[in-house]
């Protein structure tokens, strides 16, 4: 089968054997697949990474325990938890500290013909959502993870930095929760998507200081949370979603002495991603750029990286 491998910044795509498949996991064949900023960070050295990437997919079940799954199109959690410790007794499988998480630490990811992954992380996709909106359930979970971890009040303003897939997805979920959102980035065409669901939308200029009560960081950027940091009022609550390679600087003293609350946020609850797909409550097909064959990886790589590219999807 093909096989996407990352090591030292070089993408490949190479022959390997089909995977076996454990009990309790499904084998699956993958349909399509999304490139994400996490993936490109990998491809920077993030992790120290050397494997098959991907996280973002859907997929249709080829073998399975439950025989309810098979032939199935699905999407799955990234997380893989030991199911054993306290940590995941109390509900916490995302951070389970022997967790292996798929495409990025110790799991081989999606960007090959077939992969595995436990049964129990597995979401059926329903008949209204489509192979290209599905493959967004992942991110868009992350996004809406937000919502679970504070108390947003609706129709209070949001600002939202960065103009990426993530940061698209965010403001999407927040106008869908009913608050005001103020987009801030570099790129119109990008910002438009999320400007045409009702975000004002800024490209470019100074950022505001001390202007909202909330603001979200999806920069993608080492930077994005000193600017974050400058934008919310005393009191006020950060919420970190960049994941990146590099460390990132900031003044702890206008942290302690505004009282700022940092909320790191990473991955979420498939359901309600599901939902509002099904609903058609957030544009996600306005995101994708292009499409390539498994077998173009290494151009589907390149091409992520260029300005004015939302997202890459791989069938």
């Amino acid at each position: 089968m093909l096989s996407v491998h990352l090591e030292n910044g070089r993408v490949e795509v190479r022959e390997m054997p089909r995977p076996t498949r454990p009990k309790g996991y499904a084998l699956l064949r993958l349909l399509v697949g999304g490139i994400c900023n996490t993936d490109l960070e990998l491809q920077r050295g993030y992790y120290g990474f050397a494997g098959t990437p991907g996280h973002e997919f859907v997929a249709g079940v080829v073998e399975a325990d439950d025989p309810l799954l098979v032939g199935r199109r699905v999407v799955g959690e990234i997380n893989l938890a030991c199911g054993d410790c306290d940590w995941c007794a109390r509900g916490l499988g995302r951070h389970c500290p022997r967790r292996t998480v798929l495409g990025i630490v110790k799991h081989p990811g999606a960007f090959q013909e077939f992969f595995t992954l436990p049964e129990r992380n597995l979401h059926v996709v329903p008949d209204e959502i489509s192979n290209e909106q599905a493959v967004f359930v992942e991110p868009l979970a992350a996004a809406l993870e937000i919502l679970d971890q504070a108390a947003i009040p609706k129709h209070e303003n949001v600002a939202v930095l960065g103009d990426g897939k993530l940061g698209i997805l965010i403001a999407q979920v927040l106008l869908d929760h009913g608050n005001g959102v103020q987009h801030f980035g570099r790129n119109p065409s990008k910002l438009a998507i999320s400007g045409k669901m009702g975000a004002i939308t800024h490209a470019g200029g100074e950022l505001p200081k001390a202007a909202f009560r909330w603001v979200v960081d999806a920069t993608g950027s080492s930077a994005g949370i000193e600017s974050a940091i400058q934008m919310v009022e005393p009191r006020g609550t950060v919420f970190l979603k960049s994941t990146v390679h590099d460390r990132a600087a900031f003044d702890l003293a206008t942290v302690i002495v505004n009282e700022i609350s940092l909320i790191g946020s990473r991955c979420g609850r498939f359901e309600p991603a599901l939902e509002l797909l099904r609903k058609g409550k957030v544009d996600v097909l306005s995101m994708i750029s292009q499409s390539f064959p498994l077998v173009a990886a290494p151009e589907a790589f390149s091409t992520a990286t260029k300005g004015g590219i939302i997202k890459v999807l791989l069938h």
